[in-house]
């Protein structure tokens, strides 16, 4: 439920107001905006009866929240979040759409430095690696785990870049933490609920992708475990849903991008290497999402894709994603 305020409230009413809401068992929060104020009401398991909250001469209307996630959703928060990182990377809102890019997977300390300095040449801003590889065979690179977030780290500070990496298991949360300016939550981690609620008490940027077979509504349902905790950083990354069709590796959902940023404040950006799956479809899928109006894209990109340890498949090589950073932002939405 929202409560809005009208534009002449006092504070003293405001006060009496949020008290009686505490009083009635629920949890208000006040939400300044530029378009209206309003205290949010949470804690409810069903429909509020207003009787019950002491309404006053502050209240101008009463808006029942109709989804089910209330914190992610634009009738909660009607304006765009921005979520930054510390090199300058503004993801949402109407920034010009960023690009996060880097190996799979760390191999080795020269394959880190090598891409985070072309990536500094071009003026991207933030590298993604995975030091931790959930993989579907128990045979396939898992990661160099540690040792390679502190080569992300090293690679990252020398060339001004921030570090984008996936969380997998709770027991790393620390070092994860300590080494990364944005934790991704990996498709088969979004509903994982005790790591949503740990991110969801930490003051950083989350990377939230969703879950192969998740609806969206799992999938900001699964955002909303992050807000409700009280980190509001989420940027959500569409990266493909498994359906029929085997011609690609997933089945990329731009209608997705497209109805997330009607019903949320959140930004949303795409992965089009896990998304297809092929690298000759990653170009053009990248310019869709753009176009659809993605807040940015996350890509793999390794100097010798024939040579990585882990999809290859799917991976830009260097010149491939140049000519991609040259063109890609002329397709967003004017």
């Amino acid at each position: 439920m929202l409560i809005v305020l009208k534009k002449d409230a006092t504070q003293p009413q405001i006060d009496e107001l949020m008290e009686n809401i505490r009083k009635a068992g629920y949890s208000p929060d006040f939400l300044p905006g530029a378009q209206r104020t309003a205290i949010g009401i949470r804690g409810n398991k069903g429909y509020i009866d207003e009787s019950e909250l002491g309404l006053n001469d502050a209240v101008k209307e009463v808006l029942h929240v109709t989804k089910p996630y209330k914190l992610v959703s634009r009738e909660w928060h009607p304006t765009d979040t921005v979520v930054s990182l510390k090199q300058g990377a503004k993801f949402g809102g109407n920034n010009p759409p960023e690009l996060i890019a880097g190996p799979c997977s760390v191999e080795n300390e020269k394959q880190v430095f090598e891409t985070a300095e072309f990536l500094s040449k071009l003026k991207v801003k933030a590298m993604r690696g995975g030091a931790f590889k959930p993989r579907s065979s128990p045979y396939s690179f898992q990661g160099h785990g540690v040792e390679g977030l502190k080569l992300l780290r090293k690679a990252a500070d020398k060339y001004n870049l921030s570090v984008v990496t996936e969380l997998l298991h709770l027991e790393y949360f620390d070092q994860v933490l300590t080494h990364a300016d944005m934790i991704q939550v990996g498709a088969r981690n979004m509903q994982n609920f005790e790591m949503l609620q740990r991110l969801g008490k930490i003051q950083k940027p989350v990377l939230l992708k969703r879950g192969m077979a998740a609806t969206i509504e799992e999938f900001l349902l699964a955002a909303e475990y992050i807000l409700a905790g009280g980190n509001s950083q989420v940027v959500l990354c569409e990266r493909g849903i498994r359906t029929f069709e085997t011609a690609t590796r997933n089945t990329l959902d731009l209608n997705a991008v497209a109805y997330v940023k009607e019903v949320s404040h959140l930004p949303i950006i795409v992965d089009p290497s896990h998304g297809t799956g092929r690298t000759s479809l990653v170009a053009p899928l990248s310019r869709a999402a753009i176009a659809v109006g993605a807040h940015g894209l996350i890509i793999e990109l390794h100097k010798e894709p024939s040579k990585a340890l882990s999809d290859g498949f799917q991976a830009l090589n260097f010149e491939q994603f140049e000519n991609l950073c040259r063109g890609v932002s002329r397709y967003a939405p004017t």
